[in-house]
């Protein structure tokens, strides 16, 4: 239903004036009352502010966009407005396998006066988080360089989790109130923040990013973050690495679009509690669903199966054609479904490739290869190489290196999904950016990196208090491939307990295990490394969880319940009610740390219904692990 400007001011609370010379407001609220994104009109710039039960949890700041180099979001008229609301629910891979999405949504239809541009605003509001966009007409063949500088404005003493662009997004969280983060600090979205008074959550990124750059985020020295698109980026140690400084620099400048050009949602999910930020659906509600032609059933497509992979690089194992048949046979042994294979198979001849194809399937294993970014940057050798791993019987592939956030990069992430479904492959893009709502757009996404992982090796931080921040942060945007669960001294302060629960706590479509499958194999912990499954029903984030101690999950798969405990630098003695146990009793087996060994398991084996609760004592670094399955 369209209306006028006059029929809003007197027919509609969605615009109530402020101040009539200098502002005009827009609350668009949540389904249930809670959560309201106001755009304002002041001095005829536009700006925003969030609240959440009457209380700011973002404050007023500007939205700046710019289009060949002049402002769009000054000197600006509202010309009209239009209400929607979206209420359906989708399958998603992910902390459960169905997804909610319900939310209030208006466009405002804009003119910049000066320049005699109209564009929209749209805005959605969930009772989770808000989310908006701008949408600038343009004809066929229109040429035009957008950029952005919208500001992100947090309420003082908010308590912020951060890391920097120096390795992409491959960094390290840091925590400080907003207050100590100096001007000119990035930030790679995901950013998490908790809100004064310890009263909720917000994390900060961003979805449905496609025909354009990525947005990172850098500190003004006032409380607030302003967005920057990928071109402003520093070309992180990943870029330097694989490519140039000339590329860096070529890429350093503004990318021009053609045609309507419209910015990816900027997100902010609000949360209560850390259980309904980990289960916020905003992101993947907000992106494009599937291409059915591609994808006749969405993430069920037939072709698309999540699962666990055995990987020869961080742990061992001969890189040969033989090599590889002994990694698939074990895979087997442990119920895995797939084997990745390094760089080493360029050598390899079709026959050669076949033969592994070939010979693992007699165990139910299938292979993935690994290939290096720069080779997917030529349209025609994308092609042959899908063709071949389709005509060979590959089934995925580990695309590595797309260390950058330009348009360039950006619609490079897309080609190769859209043409790696054409033939039927999934993909796990490494040295990557955020998710961005890809599991939705794109369901032959099964994992991307954008993460530090195990690759890492032995570098002296502290990977358990990275582990028990993971969680709160960089997953909150999507999978994650951190190459879990090692045995030997990558693991650092780790326990053998701490390393198995991260395959548990962390996300990814595939899981891409870090360990020799014959030292999985040979681990006393065997029977429940088998059982480990790649997605979830239902996650329940309890209540002893805090960002950088404690990561405590209950997850569902099928009627099989995990407790699985990641903890930090402090040993704790926590217990855990089980309420979220389904009716009747459980057989429980339990992995708990010895105090006196990292390097070692000790099992138990308990009986219990949801009445109960248990107690787990974790070391420094340790975990703790329960996995629940019903007795009929």
């Amino acid at each position: 239903m369209r209306r006028t400007i006059s029929a809003i001011l007197v027919g509609i609370c969605a615009l109530v004036s402020v101040n009539a010379q200098t502002q005009t407001l827009f609350p668009v609220t949540s389904p249930n009352g809670s959560v309201s994104l106001s755009l304002k009109l002041k001095e005829k710039s536009l700006y925003y502010e969030v609240e959440k039960n009457g209380v700011n949890v973002l404050d007023e700041a500007p939205i700046r966009f710019t289009i060949d180099g002049s402002e769009l979001c000054n000197s600006v008229d509202i010309l009209s407005s239009d209400s929607y609301k979206t209420d359906n629910t989708y399958p998603i891979r992910g902390s459960h396998s169905l997804a909610v999405d319900k939310s209030n949504g208006w466009t405002f239809k804009l003119q910049n006066t000066i320049l005699k541009i109209n564009f929209t605003i749209e805005a959605r509001v969930y009772n989770d988080g808000v989310a908006f966009r701008i949408i600038l007409p343009g004809k066929q063949g229109e040429m035009r360089v957008p950029d952005e500088h919208t500001i992100f404005t947090l309420p003082k003493g908010s308590i912020v989790w951060y890391h920097d662009m120096y390795c992409h997004y491959e960094g390290i969280h840091q925590k400080k109130e907003i207050s100590e983060i100096m001007q000119g600090e990035w930030a790679a979205p995901p950013v998490t923040v908790q809100l004064p008074g310890k009263t909720g959550y917000l994390c900060i990124t961003e979805s449905a990013l496609m025909n354009y750059a990525g947005m990172s985020l850098q500190a003004n020295g006032k409380n607030g973050f302003e967005t920057k698109l990928g071109h402003a980026q520093p070309a992180g140690y990943p870029f330097a690495h694989d490519y140039s400084l000339a590329e860096a620099q070529r890429l350093s400048q503004p990318a021009t679009l053609a045609g309507t050009i419209t910015t990816p949602w900027r997100t902010i999910i609000i949360a209560g509690d850390l259980n309904e930020l980990v289960n916020s659906d905003l992101i993947t509600n907000l992106a494009p669903v599937p291409d059915k032609r591609l994808f006749p059933k969405g993430i069920q497509t037939d072709w698309i199966k999540p699962g666990r992979s055995v990987w020869c690089w961080l742990d061992g194992g001969a890189r040969t054609v033989e090599g590889m048949k002994e990694f698939s046979k074990a895979a087997g042994e442990l119920g895995f479904e797939y084997n990745t294979v390094d760089a080493f198979w360029y050598r390899w001849t079709d026959e050669q490739l076949k033969d592994l194809v070939d010979y693992s399937s007699q165990f139910g294993v299938k292979i993935w290869l690994w290939r290096h970014g720069r080779d997917m940057r030529d349209p025609q050798k994308r092609k042959e190489l899908f063709e071949r791993c389709h005509r060979l019987g590959v089934v995925g592939l580990k695309l590595d290196a797309f260390s950058h956030e330009s348009k360039e990069f950006i619609d490079l992430y897309q080609a190769c999904l859209k043409e790696a479904a054409e033939y039927k492959l999934m993909l796990n893009i490494h040295g990557s950016n955020k998710p961005a709502g890809e599991v939705r757009t794109w369901p032959n996404e099964m994992s991307r990196e954008g993460i530090r992982g195990l690759e890492y090796g032995k570098n002296q931080y502290e990977w358990s208090t990275h582990n028990t921040t993971l969680p709160f942060t960089r997953l909150i945007a999507g999978a994650g491939d951190y190459t879990p669960v090692v045995f030997g001294e990558r693991r650092l302060e780790t326990s053998w307990v701490h390393q198995i629960a991260t395959a548990l706590v962390f996300n990814s479509s595939v899981i891409f295990f870090g360990s020799h499958p014959k030292t999985m194999l040979d681990n006393p912990a065997v029977k429940l490394l088998k059982q480990i499954p790649a997605t979830w029903d239902e996650t329940v984030v309890l209540p002893s969880s805090r960002i950088g101690e404690v990561a405590a999950f209950a997850r569902r798969s099928g009627k099989t319940w995990f407790l699985a405990v990641l903890n930090g630098q402090n040993e704790h003695s926590l217990q855990f009610p089980l309420s979220f146990l389904g009716d009747g009793w459980y057989e429980g087996m339990v992995l708990n740390d010895r105090p006196a060994d990292a390097a070692s398991i000790k099992i138990e084996r308990v009986f219990c219904r949801n009445t109960d609760a248990l107690t787990g004592r974790m070391r420094v670094g340790g975990g703790y692990i329960v996995m629940f399955t019903p007795k009929e």
